[in-house]
């Protein structure tokens, strides 16, 4: 953990789909440095928290701050300024097929900086190495693996040097051994360049390898009903649901010995 204060506040937030009450009276903090979880069961609206904390939705009442500074309450000429902070890995990765990978992770580099074309082709090929893909800079996404393709959409968030790191369901459509491998990497990264991350996912071999600190989503209730570290969650959370939802694997294993015995 590399916690030094706080980075990012969400308070007292309220998601909604016109008259339709997603998650109301969300209240957390998240730490410089660390990696913070937002989790819950399906459907609970773990994906709406994060559009509305990178800017792809507004909330129905409530505030996000980054570093103090009101993200909503903001023009959208600082908005747009807040946003350039963020770098964003979606679910599918979301690199453009036709183009290479160092052209997906130039594009950004294109857009908003004033660097030369070599100096971009240099940029995109070092963001390369760091997720361990150094000499793939003119393979196209159809060429490389799914792995590949999360780890070379994490090369693209990581474009513009962000303070903060956004990821969707990262493991989603992986298998164990490249998940655990891009757990790992997002370890790495984190301590490397000190970035702080927020991680939607419901995986709990990621949750408890990556995670210092969550937040847990009750679509029953709609309002959170723990944070804190996972671990200590599992162990000790005074809510039913909250262990269960912790406990899944190894109740799932449980119940599938009862089935063999």
């Amino acid at each position: 953990m590399n916690s030094s204060g706080e980075h990012i506040r969400v308070d007292n937030l309220t998601m909604a789909y016109g008259d339709f009450l997603i998650q109301k009276d969300l209240q957390f903090t998240v730490n410089h440095g660390d990696i913070f979880i937002i989790m819950g069961g399906s459907g609970c609206g773990k994906s709406t928290l994060l559009k509305i904390m990178i800017g792809l939705k507004s909330p129905a009442t409530g505030e996000v701050f980054y570093h103090g500074d009101a993200f909503w309450a903001a023009s959208e000429g600082h908005r747009e300024d807040l946003k350039r902070g963020f770098g964003i890995l979606f679910q599918s990765g979301a690199l453009f097929s036709s183009m290479t990978l160092a052209e997906n992770i130039g594009l950004p580099l294109q857009l908003y900086t004033e660097l030369s074309a070599a100096e971009i082709r240099e940029n995109a090929a070092l963001k390369l190495a760091l997720v361990g893909l150094g000499g793939f800079e003119d393979y196209y996404p159809n060429e490389i693996s799914g792995g590949m393709k999360k780890r070379a959409g994490l090369a693209r968030a990581l474009a513009l040097d962000p303070d903060i790191l956004f990821f969707d369901e990262p493991s989603a459509g992986l298998d164990p051994i490249s998940s655990r491998l891009l757990d790992e990497l997002i370890l790495q990264l984190r301590d490397a360049l000190g970035k702080t991350v927020v991680v939607v996912t419901h995986e709990l071999a990621s949750i408890f390898t990556i995670a210092d600190d969550c937040v847990f989503l009750d679509p029953d209730t709609k309002t959170q009903i723990a944070t804190g570290d996972p671990k200590r969650l599992r162990d000790e959370s005074p809510d039913p649901k909250v262990r269960n939802f912790l406990l899944r694997g190894e109740l799932e294993a449980s119940r599938n010995k009862d089935k063999v015995t």
